[in-house]
């Protein structure tokens, strides 16, 4: 296998809570189909939300990249809910009260709630899987340009990219998104990872901010921003179909599908959105002539993409792993209608078990090894590497 080019190639990883398991899978497949010992071929790498948690690891791993793939698959494949967030009785009944007595008193009392869930096991985690000193080096020795986390600020309601880079890399201000210089530390991806309402917000400099798939009208744009050539794209939602004929609803939908509706439009209505428009101004600009494009006053540019994206709806696996979530978990999503089928959304976000992750795992390896061709061709390889036997 030789590589025919290097163009610099920019990896998004989206938002979607326990739906990152998915991406695990799909770099797996990245990573076999490649040379061994070799350096990421992502030489920017941007995350989102749970996304951002995997950026963060494979940036501080660039050198061997098959390791760092590695790496982030044990601790995907052996995930516990209480390495994410406390689900003991003691502190499930401390959060649940705080919520009933701020409601009954109208939020009188000296500290209103914060959160539902309490997720400090998950800073615990994150400290023993990124070394963030790796990606400081990773970018000194060439391996890597660029790494993004976003998260959304509170205050200014703006979505903030922060990022790490080589020198001459430049922020950027657009309507409500900005691109910042910065060391990326524990506190970026714990912002980042903070879903609204179930994880708390993060201090970071002056403001308080959350989940970065938050008002992300543009999750391509950091890679753009950044120098991306060209984007490969991991979803954390399948395709979506033209929609059929309206069916009457036969019942009030739950809070657990409403929530879930919530959490879709959050999670993934914007990367739809923004390929979307990328994918219009490529069709428009190649009908402009060479010439004209190359003129230094045309400031768009065709970027080429691939987008993998799961085969199958992940609410649906969620559904049939839904005894897994703790007994406090399942009291109180058993009460907004999250554990039955309708409302599985919300379940295919929170749960962070690894009997789920390891079949999202899987399923991201299969969908991503049916296109195998198409992604070695895309990051510049002439044919995939010898197959061999994991065992």
């Amino acid at each position: 296998m030789t590589m025919l080019g290097s163009p610099v190639i920019g990896l998004i990883l989206s938002g979607g809570g326990a739906r990152a398991a998915y991406q695990v899978g799909v770099l797996r497949a990245i990573a076999k189909s490649l040379p061994p010992k070799i350096p990421t071929p992502f030489k920017i790498i941007c995350g989102t939300s749970a996304g951002g948690i995997n950026a963060a690891s494979l940036a501080a791993g660039a050198q061997d990249f098959r390791k760092s793939v590695c790496r982030l698959e044990y601790l995907w494949k052996n995930l516990q809910v209480e390495q994410v967030y406390r689900s003991d009785f003691a502190t499930f009944a401390r959060y649940f009260g705080h919520w009933i007595v701020s409601l009954v008193i109208g939020g009188m009392g000296k500290r209103n709630p914060r959160s539902l869930l309490d997720n400090t096991p998950l800073e615990a985690m994150l400290t023993k899987l990124v070394n963030f000193d790796g990606i400081q080096s990773a970018i000194d020795s060439g391996f890597l340009r660029a790494l993004s986390i976003t998260a959304s600020g509170y205050n200014s309601g703006q979505s903030v990219s922060f990022f790490q880079a080589v020198e001459e890399m430049e922020g950027w201000n657009r309507a409500q998104r900005l691109g910042c210089r910065s060391r990326i530390e524990i506190k970026h991806l714990m912002a980042t990872s903070a879903i609204p309402f179930v994880f708390p917000a993060v201090r970071i400099n002056r403001e308080f901010f959350g989940d970065g798939s938050v008002r992300q009208v543009a999750p391509i744009s950091p890679a753009l921003h950044l120098g991306s050539e060209k984007v490969l794209v991991i979803g954390a939602s399948p395709p979506r179909e033209l929609p059929g004929e309206r069916l009457r609803a036969p019942n009030y939908p739950t809070l657990a599908q409403v929530a879930g509706h919530l959490m879709n439009s959050i999670f993934i209505d914007g990367l739809e959105v923004d390929l979307e428009r990328i994918t219009r101004v490529n069709r428009t600009l190649s009908f402009i002539p060479p010439e004209v494009k190359e003129r230094k006053d045309v400031a768009l540019r065709e970027v080429e993409m691939l987008v993998i994206a799961p085969s199958k709806a992940l609410e649906m696996i969620a559904a049939r792993h839904a005894m897994h979530f703790p007994t406090t978990m399942k009291f109180m999503l058993g009460g907004l209608g999250a554990l039955k089928r309708q409302g599985s959304v919300v379940a295919s976000y929170l749960l962070f078990h690894k009997h789920y992750t390891r079949d999202l795992i899987e399923l991201g390896y299969q969908d991503a090894m049916r296109r195998q061709d198409d992604i070695v061709e895309f990051l510049g390889y002439d044919s995939p590497a010898p197959k061999r036997s994991e065992g």
